[in-house]
């Protein structure tokens, strides 16, 4: 007779099993709940200009905060690390979601975000002058592809060169900037993160906005409202993806906003993106799964980092 087999150990297991679907489910939410507020805020740049959606999308997702910070309580952000590249990391966290939205008013949603998934490559490139971070000659071929991406998109005309494609650029280095100044402030509660940004927001559409005010109607005013929340609940999903499940499996799925960012141009503005950016798009991918991966291998901390809000 048999002693009856235990399932303890495969509890575990399954556990983990559970534990990483759970974070897929919650990554690929997150990233289509930010798909949803880039759409929302290319309709709504037609309108308004960006400091006004800007003030009010950051009023509304600071009154989402509200609870979350209360629960952190002020001794959190008093006690922040490296108070000044906080306030930095803000200021570019700020002036790169103002260019998106720039960016928008020219460049379909898919155009646009093909541009700012280069912005872990730029990490990449800079972090050998600004992390002290050693990166090899395979990283370095992977980062080539990405810039060799960045210019197929562009695609080989002068006429390509729009303004729009160069504040869109610009955006992705002040978006890589600010990701590296994510790095350097490692160990920063997530609320803190958050609030910092949206308040540096909520200070350049309040100085912005009064030159370029436009009647805003009740529709459009949910839009606006809704902005802010979406965006919160976005990062909450994607916050609680990298915690239960492990980065190098959910964070690759970020890449799908692509995906999202073509079917929903299509749906709602009838943009149908160009071969040559589809393309470009698939190298800048390819390049910035294979940097992540490799620096995973190496054991390096990555951080999610996410599209940028709209």
């Amino acid at each position: 007779m048999t002693a009856p087999t235990s399932d303890a150990p495969a509890r575990p297991t399954q556990l983990a099993k559970d534990h990483t679907l759970a974070g897929i489910a919650l990554m690929l939410v997150g990233i289509f709940f930010f798909a949803v507020n880039d759409t929302m805020g290319k309709y709504l740049v037609g309108t308004y200009a960006v400091g006004q959606i800007l003030l009010m999308r950051s009023a509304a997702a600071l009154v989402f905060l509200t609870p979350f910070i209360r629960r952190e309580g002020l001794s959190a952000f008093t006690n922040a690390p490296r108070p000044w590249l906080q306030v930095l990391r803000a200021v570019f966290a700020t002036f790169e979601v103002g260019c998106f939205y720039w960016a928008l008013t020219g460049m379909s949603l898919a155009d646009t975000m093909t541009f700012y998934l280069a912005g872990p490559i730029y990490v990449t490139a800079m972090s050998p002058f600004l992390l002290g971070e050693h990166v090899g000659w395979r990283r370095w071929l992977a980062v080539l592809a990405g810039f060799v991406g960045v210019m197929v998109a562009l695609g080989p005309s002068g006429g390509a060169f729009s303004p729009h494609a160069l504040v869109a650029i610009a955006g992705s280095l002040m978006f890589s900037i600010f990701m590296v100044c994510t790095r350097l402030v490692r160990g920063t509660s997530d609320v803190v993160l958050v609030t910092t940004q949206v308040v540096a927001a909520l200070v350049f559409g309040a100085v912005t906005a009064p030159f370029t005010w436009v009647a805003v109607t009740l529709f459009d005013g949910a839009m606006l409202a809704l902005l802010g929340v979406v965006a919160m609940i976005a990062f909450l999903c994607i916050n609680r993806s990298i915690s239960i499940a492990p980065a190098s499996v959910v964070v690759p799925y970020q890449y799908t906003t692509i995906v999202w960012a073509v079917i929903l141009g299509f749906i709602f503005f009838g943009d149908i993106p160009s071969t040559q950016m589809l393309i470009g798009a698939g190298i800048i991918i390819a390049a910035g799964i294979y940097i992540f991966i490799r620096e995973q291998r190496l054991a390096k901390p990555a951080a999610f980092t996410e599209p940028p809000p709209a």
